[in-house]
C-alpha cells in the first residue's frame, strides 16, 4: 500500500469529501466522549478558508486528512482523520510526519495538538511520536483536553 500512498493540498471542491472522512473517523469516539468530538461539528466551509488541509490518497482515493494552522511560531494540529478501514496500518502516524515536516519546512519551532483526555489510544500514539504533555483544560462541559507539544529544534527544547 505505501507504493501508492500520495500527499495533495485540498482545494474547496474537497470540503465534502473533507467533512465525511472526519465523520467516518471519529463516529468510533462518540461512545465513549458521550458526545460528538469537536472535527464532527466543525463548520469546514470556515475552516477551508483559515485551515490549511492535506489529503493523503492510496491510488487517488482518499483515505485519510491532516488539517493544520499555524500560530506564531508553530504549527497548530488540528485534526487528524483516517478512514475507519485504513486505520491500524501507520496512516495516522504518516499523517502526523507530514504535519511535522510542514512546520520545518516553515522554520516553526513545534507542532501542537490538543485531544479529548477520554481518547486514550490517541494521546499514547502522541507520545510515541515524542508530543509531550503541556497542561490540560476544562473544554466544553464533561470533556478535558490534554494540550501537546513537540518541539522541533534543540534551541527551543532547551527553553
Amino acid at each position: 500500500m505505501t507504493d501508492t500512498l500520495t500527499f495533495r493540498l485540498a482545494n474547496a471542491e474537497d470540503i465534502e469529501r473533507i467533512r465525511a472522512l472526519t465523520l467516518r473517523a471519529y463516529e468510533k469516539w462518540v461512545s465513549i466522549t458521550l458526545q460528538k468530538p469537536r472535527p464532527m461539528t466543525a463548520d469546514y466551509n470556515a475552516s477551508f478558508l483559515i485551515n490549511r488541509f492535506d489529503l493523503l490518497l492510496d491510488n487517488g482515493v482518499l483515505v485519510g486528512l491532516v488539517e493544520t494552522v499555524r500560530q506564531g511560531d508553530e504549527l497548530m494540529i488540528i485534526n487528524v482523520a483516517v478512514e475507519p478501514t485504513h486505520q491500524g496500518r501507520g496512516l495516522g502516524r504518516r499523517l502526523m510526519a507530514h504535519a511535522e515536516a510542514l512546520a520545518q519546512a516553515a522554520s516553526l519551532l513545534a507542532t501542537r495538538l490538543y485531544a479529548n483526555k477520554l481518547m486514550i489510544e490517541n494521546i499514547a500514539l502522541y507520545e510515541k511520536l515524542g508530543y509531550q504533555l503541556e497542561k490540560e483544560t476544562q473544554h466544553d462541559i464533561g470533556t478535558i483536553a490534554v494540550h501537546m507539544v513537540k518541539h522541533l529544534n534543540e534551541r527551543q527544547r532547551s527553553t
